[in-house]
């Protein structure tokens, strides 16, 4: 009995532990302005690339942890983009977690 309440409580301090590492990851308002040259394309209201023609991405309100993902994939080339692989080329994690924190927080 003694050993599976220890065992229970384990757990839940560990879930709460990554439950708020996984809140801590950026800071939106850092990510503000590291986002600053995003807004230019995905800030824009129904923006569409001239070539080739397609719509450009809202990314307000998106999960950060998606955002972060779709920005090392553009850094490391997994995804084929140039003005993106450019963008996020210089960009630490902690940019890339401060930004995804900032259009996650974005309502529009």
């Amino acid at each position: 009995m003694r050993t599976r309440t220890g065992l229970k409580m384990l757990v839940l301090c560990l879930g709460t532990l990554a439950t708020a590492s996984a809140f801590a990851a950026g800071d939106a308002e850092a990510g503000r302005s590291k986002a600053f040259t995003c807004m230019g394309c995905h800030g824009v209201p129904s923006y569409t690339n001239a070539y080739p023609t397609y719509h450009v991405p809202k990314l307000g309100g998106q999960h950060a942890q998606y955002l972060v993902s779709a920005l090392q994939s553009y850094k490391s080339g997994q995804r084929s983009h140039g003005t993106m692989r450019a963008q996020a080329a210089n960009l630490s994690d902690q940019d890339m977690e401060d930004i995804a924190a900032y259009f996650a927080s974005r309502t529009e």
